[in-house]
Parts: C-alpha cells; structure tokens; sequence
C-alpha cells in the first residue's frame, strides 16, 4: 500500500512511500488486545507514593486516654487508634504495592500493528522523507509541522533523534519524539497526527514483522 509522503522541505513528494500492509493495514482489529496493551502500557509507567501509617507508625499515642473503667466511657488504650481522628490507617497503600501489568512480546507487537492500521485507516498517519533542522529552533519545527498539516497532539517517529530535533521539540508541549523500538499502542491512540521519518519505516517493519499467519490477525 502506499501513502502520501512528504519532502523534508514540507512539499507533497513525487512518489508515495510503500507500507507493508500486515503491519499498517491489519483487518481485523482486536479492541479488547488494544485496550490491554494500553492499560499495561499505563500500569507500568505508575509510581507508587501513596504510602500510609499504620497505628504502630503514628507517633504519639503512648499513654493510655483515661482508665480502663468508671468513667462511663468506652475503653481506649491510645489516641492512635483507627477510630480516632489523627490515627492509624487500616488498610491504606505501604509503598510497596505493584501495579505492573504483564504483556508477551507477541500481543505487545499485534496491538501496535492495529494502532498502527487505525492511524492508517483514520488518515492521521503521515510520511516525511527526513526531519532535518538546520537551526534547532522551535518555530522551524513549527512551521514544518504546519506545512505537513500535522496539527494536534503530534507523535514523529524517526530513526535517529540528534540535539537539533529534540532542542526544536522541548518547547512543543504538544510534540513528542521517539525511536521507532519505542512505539507504544498508548501514544498511537493518543495521538492526532503519527509523522514518520522515510528511514523508520523500515525499522519498524523489521521490528514488527508477522513471523506466521496466526499472528497477522
């Protein structure tokens, strides 16, 4: 299949670049597998800082409140109860929770070869022969962006990054940057424009290949 492809100028090329079509043009699209590779994608990238005390690691609460009995009040044996304000939690997060999510290496590759086919599919992928930035500024990578008509949050996938094109990014809130081996099914869903660079291409086809039938639907 082949796709509009653009100069490293912003110019509309001659020829169209040829996509591999078990990997940017999958049929049958597995909802569930994409939201699995999404969650896990999230899970993994949690930091765990919620971290609570229990009653033994609230301080104070040494000396017994009043005497066990004739007050008319219920015993007590520490201000640091649960039941008290500014007490223990019972079963609050420790810190050593782990909200990981497990994923194979196969399914990980079949979903991003769907989010790939859906950013196909909805014409919000795009292909540029090569993102070279003379100056290493962001207005330049702005208006490069703009002739391509890449609007919204933009995903570019290139080969390699060099410090002019991640200079030119850091300012763009709404522009991210990665290596093709980085591709995730939670920034292709996420994205409204997938720019990728010509070289790329055949990265991630070498990386993503359908190795057997089973794993082409």
């Amino acid at each position: 299949m082949a796709v509009e492809t653009y100069t490293k100028a912003g110019a509309k090329a001659s020829s169209a670049a040829k996509l591999n079509q078990s990997i940017f043009q999958v049929k049958e699209i597995n909802h569930e597998l994409l939201r699995q590779a999404y969650e896990a994608y999230l899970a993994n990238g949690r930091i765990n800082l919620s971290v609570t005390k229990t009653r033994g690691l609230v301080s104070g609460g040494g000396k017994k409140p009043w005497r066990q009995k004739g007050t008319g009040r219920a015993r007590v044996g520490s201000s640091r109860t649960p039941l008290w304000r500014g007490g223990g939690i019972v079963f609050g997060p420790t810190g050593l929770e782990n909200y990981a999510k497990k994923i194979n290496v196969k399914a990980k590759h079949n979903a991003i070869r769907q989010a790939l086919s859906i950013a196909n599919s909805e014409n919000r992928l795009k292909v540029i022969d090569s993102i070279e930035l003379k100056e290493g500024k962001t207005q330049e990578l702005a208006k490069l962006l703009a002739k391509i008509e890449a609007g919204g949050y933009v995903l570019i996938v290139t080969d390699t990054i060099d410090d002019k094109l991640k200079r030119a990014a850091a300012n763009l809130s709404d522009v991210k940057v990665i290596q093709p081996k980085y591709l995730n099914v939670a920034r292709l869903l996420d994205s409204d424009t997938v720019v990728i660079a010509a070289p790329a291409i055949s990265v991630i086809e070498d990386w993503l290949k359908v190795t057997n039938k089973k794993e082409s639907k």
